[in-house]
């Protein structure tokens, strides 16, 4: 009979494609990997991966067995929650914005753990669309999404936690003629734009389409970070989400700009499966957000340090 560990392994290696990677995730060596792998395989008197030199792709025999293999063991972490009904605890694997990591979901995340210090929450950073698919296979508890553009699968759910208004960044010390007109900045600088292929990058082309002006396009990237890195440089100007929590206007390299006629924001919210294990850590982080706004549903970004805990909200 393979034992959780097992399974777990089992996991890591379908997640991340190789024996090495799989074992820093569940602080292995590659061999001891192979050897579980091999176990399990005999165990249940099939090959689960094609191996190749570079990499281990699940087989058709290993896909079937995945979802159940899936539900397994979260049935297993869900255990340590049901006994200790006063606590949180166990482990949780999130996705999650690298924007939202930077201000508004770490501090949430900081005052859940803070209040059960037996949870172990292991974060994986991307993009909303990626998130998606590996919330509803059952990859990932929950993630920290944008909007989703489109009309969700029936079995999943998602719940806005707050809101992020879109605006002009432009440099403070630029490497090409600025002027003090947001139209005209956007007119005849060069743009830094958010790739059109995202969530977020749906929102961005809105925002221009309200502005009512032609851009020209410099680079195309995918991350909010590294735009907002190029446009301290001075090598372009910007329409991003206005990141909750991160302190622009203390930037001695960065000026936000509000764009007349811009009424475009990005809404952040928690992706699920209507039914998971781990509804009381995501019930959690809801009661945070809901606090935080003011029970507005989260329609306004948090303002910082938690000002009450979601301990309640985490047992229903």
């Amino acid at each position: 009979m393979p034992s959780i560990r097992t399974l777990k392994t089992f996991l890591a290696v379908a997640r991340h494609g190789s024996f090495a990677a799989a074992g820093k995730n569940v602080g292995l060596t590659a061999a001891a990997v192979g050897l579980q792998i091999r176990a399990l395989e005999e165990d249940l008197r099939c090959q689960l991966f094609d191996r190749s030199a570079r990499a281990v792709v699940l087989n058709p025999s290993a896909r079937k067995l995945l979802p159940q293999i899936q539900e397994l063991v979260r049935g297993y972490e869900g255990l340590s929650e049901q006994s200790s009904p006063e606590d949180l605890g166990g482990s949780v694997v999130m996705g999650a914005l690298v924007s939202a990591l930077m201000g508004a979901f770490s501090d949430a995340l900081w005052s859940i753990k803070h209040d059960y210090p037996r949870l172990d929450v292991r974060l994986y950073a991307g993009l909303s669309a990626h998130f998606a698919t590996q919330v509803e296979a059952g990859e990932l508890d929950a993630a920290v999404v944008t909007r989703p553009p489109r009309s969700l699968p029936v079995s999943m759910v998602w719940t806005p936690l707050y809101s992020e208004p879109l605006v002009l960044i432009v440099p403070r010390q630029p490497h090409f003629l600025l002027m003090d007109d947001p139209l005209h900045i956007l007119r005849t600088a060069p743009f830094l734009r958010f790739d059109h292929g995202t969530w977020t990058g749906s929102l961005v082309d809105e925002a221009i389409k309200q502005c009512g002006v032609d851009i020209t396009v410099s680079m195309e990237l995918n991350s909010v970070e590294a735009i907002v890195a190029l446009v301290r440089q001075g090598l372009g100007v910007s329409i991003v989400p206005r990141l909750a929590n991160v302190a622009w206007d203390e930037d001695s390299t960065l000026k936000v700009i509000s764009v007349p006629g811009v009424h475009v924001c990005r809404d952040v919210g928690l992706l699920e499966r209507r039914q998971h294990a781990r509804t009381r850590f995501t019930e959690a982080v809801k009661a945070y957000f809901a606090q935080e706004s003011g029970g507005t549903g989260g329609n306004e970004a948090p303002k910082g340090a938690p000002k009450s805990s979601p301990r309640n909200a985490a047992q229903r």
